[in-house]
């Protein structure tokens, strides 16, 4: 399916890019206006988009139903500073409760029965159960429209980072697992990183890896091997040496999976690789698909 975004009305438009674009990190964003209210209210427009400066940028976004744009808006255009807040799966009813649309001038702390924890820079409050906040100053707001459900950036300098001691491992990182946060989806839908849904994944750096353009064709377009194994083969930094290619040429189980048929030999293949043995797998690889493996 292609769909021009211009040919369907905004509201799908936004179930289908938010259903999309996932999962979201949330901003739990408290601001305060320039008579002293406090607002408190999540936002999954969000993200980190720099270091040095430290930058977050978070988009209280028009409403698409009737144009109006919503209270930390206009709280930061007022006042800006923003406490963001990190939410986890610990108070993640509490932050839908603060999405309500309440009149403007109400405590969604209160509402959401949260703690207000006095910031040491700012004005606007951190959220004290938040696992991690971060207090900043608002360094430019950018409309994208006019129109309902147009973007408001709003660029964001952390000065300081409050981190609860009880989520950081040996080392003083921040523990994912103890973190327990959570990102939202499409429509109701939310997702917990914690448990089995997270995973290791060791990143490139400075050492590229030779690519999947060196496997043979046959491995390529292999029916047994999905993508993600044709990435971490992808991903080697180095091809295997030559005794290790010759160690295969007359291994009994290439031998045996060969008079089985291809597939086979990918079984074997695989089963390397779900073992974290890339060099085998790619010096079983050259073993059979080599025309002069000497």
């Amino acid at each position: 399916m292609i769909i021009d975004l211009k040919e369907i009305p905004p509201q799908k438009v936004h179930g289908y890019l938010l259903s999309a674009v996932v999962p979201r990190p949330i901003a739990f964003a408290s601001t305060i206006d320039k008579a002293g209210n406090v607002n408190l209210s999540p936002f999954s427009f969000f993200n980190v988009f720099g270091t040095n400066p430290p930058v977050l940028i978070f988009s209280p976004s028009r409403r698409g139903r009737d144009n109006t744009t919503k209270h930390s808006y206009e709280n930061v255009m007022e006042v800006p500073e923003v406490t963001i807040n990190i939410v986890n799966y610990a108070i993640v009813q509490q932050a839908s409760l603060a999405s309500g649309e309440y009149p403007r001038g109400t405590n969604e702390f209160i509402k959401a029965g949260l703690t207000p924890l006095p910031s040491v820079r700012i004005a606007p409050p951190c959220v004290a159960e938040s696992p991690v906040s971060f207090e900043c100053i608002v360094r430019q707001v950018i409309p994208t429209g006019d129109q309902g459900g147009a973007g408001i950036l709003v660029i964001c300098e952390v000065l300081l980072m409050h981190i609860r001691d009880e989520i950081l491992d040996q080392d003083g990182r921040i523990d994912p697992f103890k973190l327990d946060a959570v990102a939202r989806m499409g429509g109701d839908w939310y997702c917990r990183a914690s448990g089995d849904n997270l995973f290791k994944l060791p990143q490139p750096g400075n050492k590229t890896g030779v690519g999947v353009d060196l496997l043979p064709e046959a491995i390529r377009n292999s029916k047994v091997l999905t993508g993600n194994e044709l990435g971490i083969l992808g991903s080697a930094h180095a091809l295997p040496s030559r005794e290790k290619i010759k160690d295969w040429l007359n291994d009994p189980s290439v031998n045996a999976a060969r008079k089985e048929g291809e597939e086979q030999v990918h079984q074997l293949i695989r089963t390397h690789l779900q073992h974290g043995d890339v060099e085998n797998a790619w010096a079983l690889i050259q073993a059979v698909y080599e025309k002069s493996p000497d």
